[in-house]
C-alpha cells in the first residue's frame, strides 16, 4: 500500500500544479504503444510545440497498481518525439501507465499496456484480433490542392476505437506528404505532426499496440521509388513517429523492413520503396522488393512455423491487373517470388496491402496446390473509388468495396486448426463482407 499511497500523492500533486505550468505541458497526440512482446513494449509520445520540458517520463504501474516506476524517455531528436523501450515486464500482464514530467504532472490519461501471453508448450494459442487500414489523408487547406477536399470521414477512427483489438496495422500512406513538405525534413515532421494530432484519431491511438509500413506518400513524392533522393528524411521521420520493431535486414540495413510474432501469427513488414525500380525501366531492371529483401523474406518464410504468415506491403501483390503500381507490373519479380513460395511449399501466406483506395480480396492457387491471398484494405479517410471493372481475375467475388472502410482480422481455434477470419467494415462499423481461411483444411478459403 505504501507504493499506492505514493502514486495517489503524485497524482494529487500533478493535478494541483500551478495552472500556468500545466498549460505549458501538453502532448501533441495520445501516446502510442508498439512492439509489444512478452517481456517488453515501446511507448511513444510527442510534446506539443512550445513546451519547456527537457524530457517526459513514463510512469508504469504493475498489474496490482501497487508499485510505480518512473523512467525518462529517450528523445528521437526530431519533432519533439520521444520513445521508451520498457523491459523486464511479465508475460500476459496488464499494466497501467501515464506520461508525465519529472514531478509527476500528468501529460496524458491513464492508459493500458497488455503484454503477450506465454502460451507455447502450455496451452493452445490465444485468440487474436487485429485492425487494418491505409490511406489516411487529413485535410490542411493551406497546403491542399484547390477544390473539393480530398480527405474526410474522420469519424471512422472513433468507430475503430470501439473494436476489441490487440494491434492495429497501418498499411502505408499513413500520411500524405504535400508538395510543400517533400523539400525538407521539417516538412516531413510537419505532415506527421499534423496528421497525428487529429482529434478523432486519439482514442484509437491510445488503445492496443500499433505497427506501420510506408508507401509512396509517406516515403516521398507520389509514386516515388528508389530514385527518391532523400530516403534519409523518410526513414528519420518514420522512426521518430512509429514505435515499430527495429528495422533493416543483415544484407540491407537501409530497408524499412522488419518482422514480429504476435501469438502464433508471424508478421513481415516489407519495404516496397527503397529498392524499387520503375516498371517502365524494363524487364532486366524493374523490381519492387529487390534481391536482398526477396531472399531474406523467402528464407524467413521457410523457417516460420506460423499457421498464417501475414506480409504487410503498400501495393497489391496477387491481383493480376497490370495497372498503376500493382505487382503485376513487375512480372519477372512476381514470378520469382511466387514460384519460390510454391517450390519451397510455404503455406499460409496472406499479403496485407493498401494503396488502391478500394478494398478487395485476391487469391491465387499455385501449381503445387497451395493458395496465396492478398487482402487489400483502403482507404481510411482519403478519396475512395469502386474498381469493380478492373481486370483482376484473381478477385474473390463480392469483395470489392469502393468506399471508406477498415479491416478486421480474427485468428482463433486450436493450435493445429487455426482459422483466419477477414472482415471489411464501413465507417460506421457495419460488416460489408467476411471470408475465412482454415489452416486445418489446407488454407482453403471458406
Amino acid at each position: 500500500m505504501r507504493y499506492l499511497s505514493i502514486l495517489f500523492a503524485l497524482l494529487i500533486v500533478g493535478c494541483n500544479q500551478d495552472s500556468t505550468h500545466r498549460s505549458e505541458l501538453k502532448l501533441n497526440a495520445s501516446p502510442v504503444v508498439g512492439d509489444v512482446g512478452m517481456r517488453s513494449a515501446k511507448v511513444w509520445c510527442q510534446l506539443a510545440s512550445g513546451n519547456q520540458l527537457e524530457k517526459p517520463y513514463v510512469y508504469l504501474l504493475d498489474s496490482a497498481d501497487q508499485r510505480m516506476v518512473a523512467t525518462p524517455m529517450a528523445s528521437a531528436q526530431l519533432g519533439d518525439c520521444f520513445q521508451l523501450q520498457l523491459s523486464d515486464l511479465s508475460p500476459g500482464t496488464r499494466y497501467r501507465y501515464f506520461i508525465g514530467d519529472e514531478h509527476g504532472t500528468l501529460l496524458s490519461e491513464m492508459l493500458t499496456i497488455r503484454t503477450q501471453p506465454l502460451w507455447q508448450y502450455r496451452t493452445d494459442p490465444p485468440e487474436l484480433n487485429f485492425l487494418l487500414g491505409s490511406c489516411t489523408y487529413i485535410n490542411e487547406p493551406e497546403y491542399d490542392r484547390p477544390g473539393e477536399p480530398y480527405g474526410g470521414g474522420y469519424g471512422i477512427f472513433n468507430t475503430m476505437a470501439q473494436e476489441d483489438f490487440d494491434a492495429m496495422l497501418w498499411l502505408g500512406d499513413n500520411v500524405y506528404l504535400r508538395e510543400a513538405d517533400v523539400g525538407s525534413l521539417s516538412g516531413f515532421v510537419h505532415r506527421y505532426t499534423h496528421t497525428r494530432s487529429l482529434p478523432e484519431m486519439q482514442a484509437l491511438l491510445s488503445k492496443g499496440s500499433h505497427y506501420a509500413i510506408w508507401d509512396d506518400h509517406d516515403f516521398g513524392p507520389n509514386d516515388c521509388d528508389g530514385s527518391w533522393i532523400h530516403p534519409d528524411w523518410s526513414r528519420a521521420a518514420f522512426e521518430a513517429f512509429w514505435p515499430n520493431p527495429d528495422s533493416g535486414i543483415p544484407t540491407a540495413t537501409e530497408l524499412n523492413t522488419t518482422h514480429f510474432l504476435y501469438g502464433d501469427v508471424e508478421f513481415f513488414l516489407l519495404d516496397n520503396r527503397s529498392h524499387r525500380v520503375n516498371h517502365d525501366m524494363g524487364p532486366e531492371k524493374r523490381q519492387v522488393l529487390g534481391e536482398a529483401q526477396r531472399n531474406w523474406l523467402l528464407n524467413a518464410l521457410r523457417n516460420s512455423r506460423a499457421p498464417f504468415k501475414l506480409l504487410a506491403i503498400g501495393g497489391q501483390m496477387v491481383s493480376d491487373a497490370a495497372i498503376y503500381e500493382n505487382f503485376a507490373q513487375f512480372p519477372e519479380e512476381r514470378a520469382l517470388l511466387f514460384n519460390a513460395i510454391d517450390e519451397l511449399d510455404i503455406r499460409g501466406v496472406v499479403f496485407l496491402s493498401g494503396d488502391r483506395h478500394n478494398s478487395e480480396l485476391s487469391k491465387l492457387k499455385l501449381p503445387g496446390g497451395n493458395w496465396i491471398y492478398d487482402l487489400t484494405v483502403s482507404p481510411l479517410t482519403s478519396g475512395s473509388y469502386d474498381h469493380e471493372d478492373e481486370p483482376n481475375t484473381n478477385r474473390e467475388p463480392g469483395t470489392m468495396v469502393g468506399l471508406r472502410n477498415y479491416g478486421v482480422l480474427n485468428v482463433a481455434g486450436p493450435r493445429k486448426e487455426r482459422v483466419l477470419t477477414m472482415t471489411v467494415k464501413d465507417a460506421e462499423g457495419r460488416a460489408l463482407w467476411t471470408r475465412s481461411i482454415d489452416a486445418g483444411q489446407g488454407h482453403a478459403l471458406q
